[in-house]
Parts: structure tokens; C-alpha cells; sequence
């Protein structure tokens, strides 16, 4: 995603400048605690996810689980709506390498990872080990999350350690099929609790 630095620092007045061709502005960290579920919910807590910016960027750092082998997932929910249960059709692929070398493999992976219009959890990495070294980490980017004419389009990375133990890494795309303005998203792992990590919310300028 690539951090520019035009001075001494990336950090300056609560911004940084970014890859995205605008500055990122810090709106909101999270930090997971055997947390069932982190939110970021438009007007609650000082978060904003409304029209104040046109692409808004979730950060995961060090995201570890309390369930071995479970994944992360998100979903969105609709201004006004009833439940993280929105429209989804998306798309998943990724590789991973074995720490002993022994295996290396790189795969689009439909079955349970796909959504043609379904409106389940959007999987952004599977298998994550709850070993004390493993977690991952990663970003999902949101597109005009509060338009009223077009979809509400992602695109999420991400790496963890993952059974073997190996170095796992995904990439998700896809969008919430409704013209309707997202202003929640959640986070959660669909067994167990997020034991730790930090989850950042930041508004491109």
C-alpha cells in the first residue's frame, strides 16, 4: 500500500501522506481485548464513516486469535438497517509457502470463500494459528461508503501464519450490491474471540 513520506516524519498533525494520493487521517483505533466483535459504526464513539471522504482504510496489526485455524471476516450494515447481513458478491484467491520449503502453492479458491449475492461474513484471510508468535495482519479499503447511486466496492490484503506453520496471504475484492450508504462495518472471527491486535480506522483525504 506504500506510506510516502514528503519530510522528516510520515506523521504530521494526526495525517500522514499515503499511497492512495491523499493524506491518511487517523479516525478511530481499536484494540482487541478477547473482543467478540470490533465495530466502527458512523456517529458512535467519534467514529465518522458518512461522506467526509470518499475512501475510508481499516489497518490490521498483529490480529491474533483465540481459536486455532478460525479466519477473519467482515461484514457491512446499511444506514438504518437491521443487522450486518448486507448483499455481497466478491472474489478470493491466495498463496502461502511452508517455513520448511517443502510447499509453495498459489490458488483461486471459490468454494467457501466466493459470495454471488449472499450476505454472509466476507472472509479476508482463512486459518490463522493462535500459536503465541502467530497473528495476522493487513487492509481493507472502502470506496464511497455513503453514495446513494453505486455499489460499495472493497478490496481487502492480508498475511498470516497459518497451520504447518506457513507464511498464508490473501487478496478479497468485491462489493456490497446496494445503493443504499454503508456507515457500519464489524469485525469478528466466526469461532472464538479476537484475543488481541489494533484495528485502525483512516479517512483518505
Amino acid at each position: 500500500m506504500g506510506l510516502i513520506s514528503n519530510g522528516s516524519t510520515i506523521f504530521d498533525n494526526g495525517s500522514m501522506a499515503s499511497g492512495f494520493g491523499g493524506s491518511m487521517v487517523l479516525i478511530k483505533k481499536l484494540t482487541a481485548s478477547s473482543s467478540a466483535t470490533l465495530s466502527f459504526v458512523d456517529g458512535s464513539d467519534s467514529v465518522v464513516l458518512d461522506n467526509t471522504y470518499k475512501e475510508y482504510l481499516f489497518t490490521f496489526n498483529n490480529i491474533h486469535p483465540a481459536t486455532n485455524g478460525t479466519e477473519f471476516s467482515f461484514q457491512g450494515n446499511v444506514s438504518g438497517g437491521s443487522g450486518y447481513n448486507e448483499t455481497i458478491t466478491s472474489t478470493y484467491f491466495n498463496a502461502f509457502h511452508i517455513e520448511t520449503g517443502a510447499e509453495a502453492l498459489l490458488r483461486y479458491d471459490p468454494s467457501n470463500t466466493d459470495q454471488a449475492n449472499g450476505t454472509a461474513y466476507q472472509k479476508i484471510i482463512e486459518s490463522i494459528k493462535n500459536d503465541n508468535d502467530g497473528s495476522m495482519s493487513g487492509y481493507l479499503r472502502l470506496f464511497n461508503p455513503s453514495s446513494t447511486t453505486f455499489v460499495k466496492h472493497f478490496m481487502a490484503e492480508a498475511n498470516c501464519m497459518q497451520a504447518d506453520p506457513q507464511s498464508s496471504y490473501s487478496a478479497t475484492a468485491g462489493y456490497f450490491n446496494t445503493t443504499s450508504a454503508i456507515n457500519g462495518v464489524l469485525f469478528q472471527m466466526p469461532s472464538g474471540n479476537i484475543d488481541s491486535g489494533d484495528i485502525c480506522l483512516y479517512g483518505i483525504a
